[in-house]
């Protein structure tokens, strides 16, 4: 990286303070870079699908899961016109069933539109379940474009070098440096968006197992909820019910009969019919699954 272009970084001039920041992340990403199967595709669809699959979700669990989504659903297309249980059925254990669907009917819009991605992050952000640092995601990583992929890995290293003592930090902190330390362009392979985001997130991945987690000290840092015999739970283990017999559809008897036993294996308490019911009617309310003459289908 020459010296000319490391000070026009973000379209205008970088403090020698984030000169040697960018220096130190790019050095020890090339260190800690991670090859992941991912990162050697270029297509914009199968980057969106690993950047949803990876939110909340560890790196081992998205190996193999990927792959296997782009063999049953190798398109954009051909993910629009699958039908939504199918797309719920390979989402199983990624969890949050709200991206699979919002993925699908994202897919729906992009093939009603021609079929291709956009690139711009207005009309990406404008798809069901794509949010700024999704978009970003994609255009950096399919397409060398610049923009402000501010997600857990980066935080934790934005927060560990520049605010290492500071806490409650808010993201509109952040935004501007993340903006302005992005390369604008892939004109230098050695320091394009894409490879600048890929250290980041490599060098964050590390800090995250050898340091004390930067990120809680983000304002935004949320403790994950407890999921064991959590409403969220009992959601996930309704659509399984329902995918186990979307051919003849369950009543909510059988629903409540199933959980209930689930429950038992866990050493939890029953699962009431009235209680089947209201998570039947919400995940319906939701687009998971839909009744029809007393049977209950996803």
């Amino acid at each position: 990286m020459n010296k000319q272009q490391n000070v026009m970084l973000g379209q205008r001039p970088l403090s020698p303070q984030l000169e040697a920041f960018r220096e130190k992340v790019l050095e020890r990403g090339a260190e800690l870079y991670r090859d992941l199967p991912w990162r050697r595709s270029r297509d914009p669809y199968e980057v969106w699908i690993s950047e949803v699959m990876l939110q909340q979700t560890q790196v081992s669990r998205v190996d193999g899961r990927w792959q296997q989504w782009l063999r049953r659903f190798p398109t954009v297309d051909a993910l629009a016109m699958a039908e939504a249980a199918d797309v719920l059925d390979e989402w199983q254990g990624l969890g949050y069933n709200r991206r699979a669907l919002s993925v699908w009917r994202a897919a729906q819009a992009v093939h009603a539109a021609g079929g291709q991605l956009p690139h711009e992050v207005d009309q990406l952000v404008a798809l069901p379940g794509i949010g700024p640092a999704t978009a970003a995601g994609i255009r950096a990583f399919a397409l060398d474009l610049p923009g402000v992929y501010l997600e857990t890995n980066v935080r934790t290293v934005f927060l560990h070098e520049l605010y290492p003592e500071a806490q409650d930090v808010a993201d509109r902190e952040l935004t501007p440096l993340v903006a302005a330390c992005c390369p604008p362009d892939a004109s230098n392979p050695a320091d394009d968006p894409r490879t600048w985001y890929f250290a980041l997130l490599d060098y964050g991945a590390w800090l995250k197992r050898e340091v004390p987690n930067p990120s809680r000290r983000s304002r935004g840092h949320v403790r994950q909820s407890r999921f064991e015999g959590s409403h969220r739970q009992r959601r996930a283990m309704v659509v399984r019910v329902l995918l186990a017999h979307r051919e003849q559809g369950v009543s909510i008897q059988q629903v409540a009969d199933e959980l209930s036993a689930q429950e038992a294996q866990a050493g939890r308490g029953p699962i009431a019919a009235d209680e089947a019911q209201s998570l039947l009617r919400e995940l319906s309310a939701e687009g998971f699954c839909h009744e029809a003459d007393g049977r209950w289908m996803a």
